[in-house]
């Protein structure tokens, strides 16, 4: 409502002669033992007779003077309050009595309409509201209403309590009085409190221990990619024991089934990580292994002669069916298998 007033009445004489006050108040004089009051000033926004009750609450350490109540009163009017008193007739004021029913008149739209019990039966506990929270809102609510009976407010609190442990104990049991029923749910309100404290606790160690087996389980799935891309980068075993040995190189023969279409290239194969570069596939795309250490090939090669395809790449003086054996790996297989087999 704006500033505090610790107007001086002497300082304002020629203020004074202005406004609607009689001479006799006009001439008033301040008390020796005048310090100002720490009031906010009067803008008609709020209720008229709260701020006549504090004004004269304040104004009463230092005087009971009549003159000298209508004086310091009219200082602390502001904004539309002010305009209005400014406004009165010259010499209409001659008490505080008319100077205070003039003003409670003119303001009384501003006086808040009462509030009877009734209000207490829209009042509920919400579904997620604390019992502190809802004592407290309770609380203020029943402030507001005059000459309000002790037993209707422990009525209408009952009623509105949601269902639970300390509106049970009520029913079983009424308080005696307010006070009791205050004391009681304060010990329920610590309850409360504390069991959403080890609730709150409970579910902080349960996160925690949720986020250690994401971890774990994390790790683990990792790990088991791991190895299986591992067993996907060992060197592919061979499905024949024993394959036909050709009177050229590989590439030539791939370009002349592909020529005859007796064969087709597959689709562009990844690179596997941590192979060696400096090697490629002409069949797969790749690098990693050449196309004479291509298993696949060979195995697609060796389906294609026993089926009466590619007879013109066939050795005709094979090596024995030992060495031919032997000749169907390429050095780096041979020596995988050779350790698998230990």
């Amino acid at each position: 409502m704006g500033g505090l007033a610790t107007w001086n009445p002497n300082g304002l004489g020629r203020y004074c002669k202005s406004k609607p006050f009689v001479q006799l108040i006009l001439e008033a004089k301040s008390p020796d033992n005048w310090r100002g009051l720490t009031l906010e000033k009067y803008d008609g926004t709020v209720d008229p007779k709260e701020h006549l009750d504090i004004f004269t609450t304040q104004i009463n350490l230092y005087t009971e003077n009549d003159a000298l109540l209508c004086r310091i009163f009219s200082i602390l009017l502001r904004g539309p309050t002010l305009n209005w008193f400014t406004k009165l007739p010259p010499s209409s004021i001659d008490s505080f009595a008319t100077l205070t029913k003039r003003f409670s008149l003119q303001f009384a739209v501003s006086h808040p309409y009462p509030l009877t019990s009734l209000i207490l039966v829209n009042i509920c506990q919400e579904k997620k509201e604390t019992l502190r929270a809802f004592i407290e809102r309770f609380g203020k609510v029943t402030l507001s209403i005059h000459n309000l009976e002790p037993a209707m407010v422990m009525h209408h609190l009952t009623t509105a309590l949601r269902p639970g442990h300390f509106v049970n104990n009520i029913c079983k049991k009424p308080p005696t009085d307010l006070d009791e029923l205050r004391s009681w749910a304060a010990k329920y309100m610590q309850m409360e409190e504390l069991a959403e404290y080890r609730s709150q606790v409970q579910m902080e160690q349960g996160s925690n221990s949720k986020d250690v087996e994401k971890r774990e389980s994390f790790k683990f799935r990792k790990e088991n990619k791991d190895r299986r891309s591992d067993a996907k980068r060992l060197p592919r075993g061979p499905k024949y024991p024993s394959y036909t040995t050709l009177n050229t190189n590989r590439s030539r023969v791939l370009d002349q089934a592909l020529a005859r279409e007796i064969l087709t290239m597959p689709r562009c194969a990844n690179t596997p990580p941590r192979v060696d570069k400096s090697k490629s596939c002409q069949y797969h795309h790749n690098k990693g292994h050449t196309i004479e250490e291509c298993m696949t090939l060979k195995d697609r090669m060796e389906n294609l002669i026993k089926e009466g395809h590619l007879q013109g790449f066939i050795q005709t003086n094979p090596l024995s069916h030992a060495e031919r054996g032997r000749d169907c790996y390429p050095e780096s297989l041979r020596r995988y298998h050779d350790k698998k087999s230990e």
